[in-house]
């Protein structure tokens, strides 16, 4: 096992488009598209694990938060809109440069580091709630990087896991699809090989002491243009995993 998760190719590739992260038709208009889902998800399920009033305007006050792998911010502003204190982390520096300049725009007190969840996992750095979205298909050691992020949860608290499945339909929808045809994302954005199973996370986590409390799938709608959930894991999928007290 490597004792470092970074990828430097995923690294760079990824700080070539970091000043594109705020524009909701650059490169990033796939992630703007999704938002809403992903949010709508996080919330709900938030609101309900932790017994918090939906009608208050930040109900998320009191929870400490940490978004890791957090690119420009698009999790982040929302999440501390809600009241959360939050972490924006990320091995990009350019990234978290771009975030925390739009941040102080926006008004909004975030701490953004550029750094990896094994070294806030040796910090001995611990979260209510930790999302993990679209990250793990990025990593240089999965296991690594799932354990780690797993300890970065506290006993009752929560991780929120977003990706895409190693299938058929993945390769056809998400990568030939999406990048070749549709041309949604750069091409090369995601490689088939390193994409993960939902019995894979669910392996590791389960290891390090979490468990699955809630799965769905995430499908386009070509007709409303939108993303919503669905039963359907195939492809797109999120996970919901808690650590017991």
């Amino acid at each position: 096992m490597a004792d470092t998760t970074i990828s430097p190719d995923e690294i760079e590739k990824f700080h070539k488009m970091a000043a594109e992260w705020w524009d909701p038709k650059g490169k990033f208009k796939p992630l703007h598209k999704f938002n809403p889902v992903r949010l709508a998800y996080i919330r709900e399920h938030v609101l309900a694990h932790f017994s918090l009033d939906g009608n208050k305007m930040r109900p998320f006050e009191g929870l400490r938060l940490l978004d890791i792998g957090c690119g420009g911010g698009l999790l982040c502003e929302p999440m501390a809109r809600l009241g959360a204190t939050v972490v924006g982390a990320d091995a990009g520096e350019k990234n978290v440069k771009i975030a925390a300049l739009h941040a102080e725009q926006s008004g909004l007190e975030i701490d953004y580091r550029a750094t990896t969840s094994e070294a806030l996992a040796e910090a001995g750095e611990q979260f209510d709630v930790v999302l993990n979205m679209e990250v793990v298909e990025h990593v240089a050691d999965v296991p690594l990087y799932l354990e780690s992020c797993c300890k970065l949860v506290r006993p009752g608290g929560l991780m929120f896991v977003a990706t895409i499945n190693r299938t058929a339909r993945a390769y056809a929808l998400a990568i030939v699809g999406a990048e070749r045809i549709l041309r949604w994302l750069p091409k090369g954005t995601h490689q088939y090989e390193k994409l993960v199973t939902p019995e894979e996370i669910t392996s590791v986590t389960k290891r390090s002491g979490m468990n699955v409390i809630d799965k769905t799938g995430v499908t386009f709608n070509p007709l409303k243009n939108e993303w919503g959930k669905s039963p359907d894991m195939a492809v797109n999928y999120m996970l919901l995993l808690a650590k017991p007290q």
